[in-house]
């Protein structure tokens, strides 16, 4: 822990000598042990010097999370490779995209997304093994050294990347937004005060490929503890896993603790052994928020920030009741302020865009240098912050409320009009199980709200009359123009709404 810099998979050796033995990774009825996790990435680092693979060389993985995955992403580590983890729920264009930016010449995927890939494989300029061995593949275990092999060893620099995460929020070309391995050593060191340790059993059911997901994962293994991997969320399987192999810590985004709070057997199950729980990545109700402290043993503890580490605020959920509405404060070290439209800060209670500066700041967007610069903002004395697109306001006692991205910002008649304001007031309706309100065009105001509305089972309400109640309760520049029913929301595989997808599916429809 005095160290400035240790790799994380140094870490994983000195497990494997030293508790061996201990559970390192579980999925359904697989249980891999430290030690035999450390000689399965021995290979897999062998096996990527043995093709070429160069310290500072990406590699790229897009499949679902499992125990191969995870002997992927730290064998890439133990090599010296940057790792670019990729969404399986992308597009094959966009896919094609990533790898090409990344410069992967090896990509480990499963059989789903080899068929997604199938109609662009040519224009794919990476090697494909299949970590799920599908017919016609070139399977891990024939791809890996053989058994006992273990890999030159490589001085890992802090400098260098450790990750490559392609995040576009909900829009957009994905950027690849390159972590070092100096951040996320600094960053697994913070996490000790947050319980993990060689006791720790943090279930996850997110995916690999997120950085919100990696927060708890690396940190997990980087201190002995046991990761329990769930490749797909489902309410029932994660309080059966939680309960079974009594889980410490977790992370989930808001829509999973929505789903498990609703569920009419949530209260039935022992969760007494949880310590810690987190969220992150997309609005986290007020509501919710109370229900799980009151329901759920442990501290909740909710973190605002973005992936390209542009500072962080810290909620702890059960210290504060009073101010759940908020993202809570920023974590020591970091540095938020809030800038108006001219890059001039602005004062307490004002709106403004949040910007941040952290001690774990991206090195930039790989291999695009205007779009790193576009991110970044510089106070007078020349310090970086990065700009985070979403706009918010700090409390006298300095605690950050955001209120939404700046592109969905609706400007209606002159005035802005905030998304999450209606949101939330819609969210009141005894009927309304979920909300997104989007900005159509209008003639006369230049842009109006609409919303999409999913409501709760078996209720009884029409558009009419929903229209007439909120706009009773909104001030006039606030008021709808129409409103849609919906029986889900699209959503992003970490929780986001996708409000693009809305605004093009729909927006004939709402004008």
């Amino acid at each position: 822990m005095d160290e400035p810099f240790v790799c994380i998979t140094d870490m994983l050796r000195r497990f494997a000598t030293e508790r061996g033995e201990h559970a390192a990774l579980i999925c359904g009825d697989e249980v891999l042990t430290y030690a035999a996790l450390d000689a399965r990435v021995d290979r897999f680092a062998a096996a990527l010097q043995r093709d070429g693979i160069q310290p500072r060389d990406a590699i790229a993985l897009c499949a679902t999370a499992s125990i191969d995955y995870a002997v992927a992403f730290l064998g890439g580590l133990r090599a010296g490779a940057a790792v670019a983890p990729l969404a399986p729920s992308s597009s094959a264009a966009s896919l094609v995209g990533m790898i090409g930016n990344s410069g992967a010449r090896l990509l480990f995927l499963d059989e789903e997304v080899k068929r997604l890939l199938e109609p662009v494989a040519a224009e794919v300029r990476a090697t494909p093994v299949a970590l799920d061995a599908h017919a016609g593949s070139l399977a891990l275990d024939s791809w890996l050294a053989p058994a006992g092999t273990q890999p030159t060893p490589v001085a890992i620099d802090p400098a260098w990347p450790f990750n490559i995460i392609y995040s576009s929020g909900t829009t957009g070309t994905p950027k690849g937004i390159v972590q070092s391995h100096g951040m996320r050593w600094a960053y697994a060191v913070r996490s000790r005060e947050r319980g993990y340790g060689p006791d720790a059993i943090t279930l996850i059911s997110t995916p690999l490929y997120s950085n919100t997901t990696l927060v708890s994962f690396m940190p997990t293994l980087t201190f002995g503890g046991t990761v329990v991997l769930m490749p797909k969320f489902d309410t029932t399987r994660y309080l059966e896993q939680a309960q079974r192999h009594r889980a410490t810590h977790t992370m989930l985004v808001p829509v999973q603790y929505q789903r498990l709070m609703a569920d009419p057997e949530f209260d039935r199950y022992d969760l007494s052994s949880f310590e810690a729980k987190f969220c992150t990545s997309a609005p986290f109700a007020a509501s919710l928020k109370a229900d799980i402290v009151r329901r759920w043993p442990g501290r909740l503890t909710e973190y605002y920030g973005m992936t390209e580490g542009g500072g962080s605020c810290q909620l702890e959920a059960d210290r504060w009741p009073d101010k759940l509405h908020s993202v809570g404060r920023p974590m020591e070290g970091h540095d938020i302020r809030l800038i108006d439209e001219h890059g001039k800060e602005v004062a307490v209670g004002e709106v403004g865009e949040v910007v941040g500066h952290s001690p774990a700041m991206m090195t930039g967007y790989y291999r695009q240098p205007d779009k790193t610069a576009e991110a970044e903002w510089y106070d007078p004395s020349g310090k970086r912050f990065i700009r985070s697109g979403d706009m918010g306001r700090f409390d006298a006692d300095g605690f950050l409320t955001l209120l939404d991205r700046k592109k969905d910002m609706i400007i209606s008649g002159g005035f802005n009009v905030y998304p999450s304001d209606l949101e939330g007031e819609l969210r009141q309706h005894p009927d309304v199980a979920d909300v997104a309100v989007v900005g159509a065009q209008s003639e006369r105001w230049g842009e109006t709200p609409v919303a999409f509305v999913v409501p709760r089972p078996h209720a009884r309400i029409d558009e009419a009359a929903l229209l007439e109640w909120i706009n009773a309760r909104v001030g006039k520049m606030q008021r709808l123009s129409a409103l849609t029913f919906l029986d889900h929301l699209p959503r992003s595989a970490i929780g986001k709404v996708l409000k693009r997808e809305l605004r093009e599916q729909f927006y004939p429809a709402a004008r």
